[in-house]
């Protein structure tokens, strides 16, 4: 699976743990950045990634800041996104199963590593049900029309 997968300075240090992660399960990981601690502007990052998995050359996404709320924000302006701050498992699943999100976001001062990588492994796993969901999925993206 390609994941595109991007973070600001705050999340660095979880962006790092996913990064290796992902990659020891096999998936390609496109790392939209940053690489260090310098202060940088989270949209920037958040534009980066749902670009790619708007455009189709990921399949899905993982944006870490702060708290992964301005990320989810920034992403989320994009048409055909769907980004989520995720803070368990339970969450993870059920964004993906009722509505069909392709971005996780993460919070590094909010969210454990390992809570992260568990809700993460989740999100990835689990596959959208369709049916009612999916009426409701397009009715959020016809509202971008």
């Amino acid at each position: 699976m390609i994941i595109a997968l991007g973070s600001d300075h705050a999340g660095l240090p979880l962006k790092r743990a996913i990064l290796s992660a992902l990659e020891a399960q096999g998936h390609v990981v496109l790392d939209a950045g940053t690489q260090d601690d310098t202060s940088v502007d989270y949209p920037d990052f958040a534009h980066d990634v749902a670009a790619k998995v708007g455009a189709g050359e990921a399949g899905f996404g993982v944006l870490v800041c702060g708290s992964g709320i301005g990320m989810a924000i920034a992403a989320n302006r994009h048409p055909a996104i769907r980004a989520a701050v995720l803070h368990n498992t339970t969450e993870a699943r059920l964004t993906r199963a009722h509505n069909d999100a392709n971005i996780a976001c993460f919070g590094a001062r909010t969210t454990g590593v390992e809570v992260a990588l568990d809700a993460l492994a989740a999100f990835l796993a689990t596959p959208f049900e369709g049916g009612r969901h999916g009426r409701r999925v397009a009715k959020i993206e016809s509202s971008l029309a």
